[in-house]
């Protein structure tokens, strides 16, 4: 487990307004949600870039209202379900009316790990948020938070700590049909809690 240093909010002016620069940019930050029963912590180290006219992208078909959050300038939550099982996190990535999104695939528990292992009935803290399901479910996140500004005060943000990032990766998405091959997912080398085969880890 990693200390969670000077944990400050992420300010808008910092992100990135490009969808592949902001996937990049979250490895290392961290994610907080204030939940009932305490602060939950997760340290982000695995991303996935949708671009703009990316038809892997829910914002290809252009703005819904389930997709509405995309298309909301760069910072905010966008949180839909999943082949009927999961709810999945992405952070909206571009100008205000431009669909883009970058889903956070995994992250490294740092507070509420006890609280988490619970959600997930995972024992394994290297198993708590490996995958994007699994994250939503540790971090106690579902459509109740979609739509939140994750750069203001309120229950669900992202942070920064004065905690080195190692280095980065770079490979294709994982478990697509479309666009399979562009490189647009972003890990921590080396990092424990990521998701995916071990030749997509290294």
């Amino acid at each position: 487990m990693s200390p969670v240093r000077r944990l400050r909010r992420l300010r808008r002016a910092e992100l990135p307004i490009d969808t592949v620069k902001l996937a990049r940019f979250l490895i290392g930050k961290v994610v907080v949600h204030h939940v009932s029963t305490g602060r939950l912590t997760g340290r982000i180290v695995e991303t996935e870039a949708y671009p703009i006219g990316d038809a892997a992208g829910h914002a290809f078909h252009g703005k819904t209202p389930r997709n509405g959050s995309l298309f909301l300038q760069r910072g905010h939550a966008y949180v839909h379900f999943s082949y009927g099982s999961s709810f999945l996190l992405n952070v909206s990535s571009e100008r205000s009316g431009v669909g883009g999104g970058v889903l956070l695939r995994a992250i490294e528990p740092l507070e509420g790990i006890e609280r988490m292992a619970r959600s997930r009935g995972k024992t394994r803290i290297t198993d708590i948020g490996r995958g994007p399901g699994r994250l939503t479910r540790a971090m106690k996140v579902d459509l109740r938070q979609d739509g939140l500004d994750l750069c203001a005060p309120g229950p669900l943000w992202l942070g920064a700590t004065t905690q080195a990032t190692g280095a980065i990766g770079r490979s294709v998405r994982i478990g697509l049909s479309r666009n399979v091959r562009r490189p647009l997912r972003f890990y921590e080398r080396g990092n424990p809690h990521l998701s995916g085969p071990k030749r997509l880890r290294q």
